[in-house]
């Protein structure tokens, strides 16, 4: 891959993953993954302010992550594309493969504290 090319790639990964650095726009994306939901939905279940969302809703909008679309007097979100779940799934078992290896860890140094103690 040519290098521009390449870098190019580096920096839309890294607008996704920007876009995508708060707990908030991350619950967004995971209710969506279900299908689209009014905006008042979303507010209601991740329980946050109305003008707190629609900044998290411009961020996930201006880079594309979601797309948005006028029904009467409410607005629709929904995931531009749905792979972007399976990169929040692979995400997921990173956490939990870690979390894994620490309770490993802990344990270890757990029996040879106990081991020392006798």
């Amino acid at each position: 891959m040519p290098g521009s090319v390449a870098q190019d790639l580096r920096k839309f990964k890294a607008g996704i993953f920007q876009a995508l650095a708060h707990p908030t726009r991350i619950a967004i994306v995971e209710l969506l993954s279900k299908g689209p939901m009014s905006a008042g939905q979303i507010i209601e279940q991740l329980e946050v302010e109305q003008a707190n969302a629609s900044q998290h809703f411009s961020v996930l909008r201006n880079r594309q992550i979601v797309t948005s679309r006028k029904e009467g007097n409410q607005v629709i979100y929904s995931l531009r594309d749905p792979a972007l779940v399976e990169v929040l799934e692979i995400l997921k078992r990173y956490f939990y493969s870690q979390l894994s290896e620490t309770m490993s860890m802990l344990k270890e140094i757990r029996r040879d504290r106990e081991g020392g103690k006798k």
